[in-house]
């Protein structure tokens, strides 16, 4: 499996950015690669081992999904990767400079969807919690 990788600049304190992209009550507002699209609800046990749940739905109901996984690895403010339930592994990590952070993400691709429609759903998805983040500054 090819592995993609998508980034983001984000202008706000580490501390802030690593809250709003791990607490559920912000992942339901930025978790989305359309404005169509959006997070109804997250569950998130953050440390190693634990699980997470994403359910995302079209806002016009014709389709949703869950997504989910296991934690294999928490470092506070600077890295997570885990696991999907189909065994494709995701790795974020963060990097301050200053005032800003930039999240890198690795994950291994599927094949339901070309590398550049999973590159471009991820990085929109990036993208919206950019946006999420430096509107709540």
């Amino acid at each position: 499996m090819p592995t993609i990788t998508v980034s983001a600049d984000i202008n706000a304190p580490l501390e802030f950015v690593w809250k709003l992209f791990t607490l559920p009550e912000h992942i339901v507002h930025w978790n989305a690669a359309s404005d169509d699209w959006e997070t109804t609800s997250a569950t998130n046990d953050l440390r190693n081992g634990g699980r997470f749940s994403f359910h995302m739905s079209a806002k016009d109901k014709s389709s949703s999904f869950d997504l989910g996984g296991q934690y294999d690895e928490v470092r506070p403010l600077r890295h997570i990767s885990y696991s999907l339930e189909d065994n494709r592994r995701v790795s974020t990590t963060f990097f301050e400079n200053k005032n800003v952070v930039t999240i890198v993400q690795s994950f291994d691709s599927e094949t339901t969807h070309t590398e550049e429609q999973q590159h471009k759903g991820w990085q929109a998805i990036l993208n919206s919690f950019k946006k999420y983040v430096e509107s709540q500054l």
